[in-house]
């Protein structure tokens, strides 16, 4: 082109054109006829397509919790690369014979390879639905390789869920065996410590203060009348002795007021064991007004025993059972010198009814001595052992403490164990009866009517558009490279002259 920088009008690149023509013309021809004959020749393809259906599990998650919780889109992904697997491949293709003319020039990875290209998975939707699509080159096998594609997916995902039902199940078990054996060990712990400090539990601590107090009471009770045995005793051998010494001058002065009846007062004056325990008592249940309330159990008793005791002294007395001792004998008897006069005396001693009663008050009064004593010593020796409980029961309620928690924690995580088992367990039935989540076909494929490869339209469409462009390509380059003038302006750029005048083409007219 001579001039570039001319500007051009619709007249102009109409001349472009036809004068271009052949440029645009064959290369547009020859790309469209061969686009054609490329769709004509090239083997045709067809593709067959199934839908399959996430259906929800039959029971409601309220009910039954599913084990398997993951997203379709990741599920699926797993399911894939399971039936994309080389073995999985082998067999199908094994079973439909398929790829019989690469068999003979490619290896099993190259036909393998080839397979996974023409299937094809796509996800469709949020609700979860999915299509699964196989090419090849005969309608009726592409068919059935994709349905067969289809129940490969459905067995796959009823086998990946009972397997993740069935492993959640089995781990849950064997971690709640795990937990159980672990709970029955710190049982046992618990058990044996109980049996080990019985008695010093913090729970028993409330039995062992009120036992300490009733045995110190107790204890007061038993000191009280070992003190008022002692007493008793006391007295009791007080007027034994001035039994005796009184006996033993009896005779002398029986002897030196012969006539005048004193012996029988002397005598008289023994007084009655019975009253000197009266005053006793007395003596004692003052001591105990003095700290106590009337109401006292201790007071009652007391004063219940000198009532009884006043009462048999007046019976005795009005009935007259007490007899002053017949010791006139003894007293009249002339005096003896040595070993005679001895054995007179305690034989007499040992017949005196009133002696032979305060001997046998003080054997008795001894016998309660030791037997308090030794209630007292027991009562003593079971007070510091309760003692001693309370004393240790801060550091057994420590120990307890520590022992308890682990086996509340462990008891704890027991009990979700448990409800988790039986919660797998519920869903493993579930997906072995087949009512959890499962695929179903709802478009099963069919065979394909017309080649899904190649697409006719769509090659004449790019030859159409190919073979377009290349020829105004072409034209575009021939114009470029055509160096002839073609008006005025083409010379004057060309010459660098003004044109004044020029002839215009004469067109010859049709006689």
């Amino acid at each position: 082109m001579i001039n570039p920088e001319k500007s051009f009008s619709v007249h102009d690149y109409v001349e472009i054109f036809l004068r271009q023509i052949w440029y645009i013309i064959i290369p547009f021809a020859i790309i469209l006829v061969g686009a054609l004959l490329y769709a004509m020749i090239s083997p045709k393809e067809y593709r067959a397509t199934t839908l399959i259906l996430v259906t929800p599990q039959k029971v409601p998650e309220s009910f039954v919790r599913p084990t398997v919780t993951s997203k379709i889109e990741d599920r699926l992904q797993s399911i894939n690369q399971e039936i994309m697997s080389q073995t999985r491949l082998e067999e199908v293709i094994s079973e439909f014979k398929l790829y019989p003319e690469e068999a003979n020039s490619k290896s099993k990875e190259e036909i393998i390879g080839l397979m996974k290209r023409n299937i094809k998975v796509e996800l469709k939707g949020k609700e979860g639905y999915f299509n699964i699509s196989y090419t090849g080159k005969d309608p009726r096998t592409v068919m059935r390789v994709t349905n067969k594609l289809a129940s490969l997916f459905i067995e796959e995902n009823l086998r990946f869920r009972e397997q993740q039902a069935q492993g959640t199940s089995d781990f849950l078990s064997v971690e709640l065996n795990a937990t159980k054996a672990k709970l029955e060990e710190q049982e046992n712990a618990i058990l044996k410590f109980k049996r080990q400090f019985s008695g010093e539990l913090p729970q028993q601590q409330g039995a062992n203060t009120q036992v300490l107090q009733q045995l110190q009471l107790l204890y007061q009770r038993i000191g009280e009348s070992l003190r008022s045995a002692q007493d008793r005793k006391l007295i009791i051998q007080k007027q034994i002795s001035d039994t005796e010494l009184l006996l033993a001058s009896a005779p002398n002065i029986s002897a030196s007021n012969k006539g005048d009846g004193i012996a029988s007062p002397i005598i008289n004056r023994l007084k009655d064991p019975r009253e000197a325990q009266l005053e006793q008592l007395k003596n004692q249940l003052a001591d105990l007004q003095t700290r106590y309330t009337e109401k006292h159990p201790d007071i009652l008793v007391f004063k219940k025993r000198i009532t009884e005791l006043e009462a048999k002294i007046e019976k005795d007395r009005s009935e007259k059972k007490i007899e002053e001792p017949v010791i006139v004998s003894e007293l009249s008897a002339p005096k003896a010198e040595g070993k005679t006069e001895k054995k007179g005396k305690e034989s007499g001693l040992k017949l005196n009814p009133q002696y032979k009663q305060m001997e046998s008050q003080l054997i008795a009064t001894e016998l309660e001595i030791e037997r308090l004593r030794a209630e007292e010593e027991k009562v003593k020796a079971q007070i510091n052992v309760y003692r001693q409980r309370i004393e240790n029961t801060p550091s057994r309620e420590q120990a307890m403490t520590l022992i308890s928690r682990d086996y509340q924690n462990t008891k704890e995580a027991y009990h979700t164990l448990l409800k988790k088992v039986q919660d797998a367990q519920q869903a493993e039935n579930l997906e072995r009866r087949q009512k959890g989540e499962q695929f179903k076909v709802i478009d099963p494929a069919r065979v394909p009517v017309k080649p899904f490869s190649p697409d006719i339209l769509k090659i004449l469409l790019f030859g159409f558009l190919i073979g377009m462009g290349s020829g105004l390509g072409l034209a575009f380059f021939r114009e470029q490279m055509d160096n002839s003038f073609r008006d005025p302006e083409d010379l004057e750029a060309a010459i660098g002259f003004k044109v004044i005048t020029s002839i215009p083409k004469v067109e010859k007219k049709a006689a």
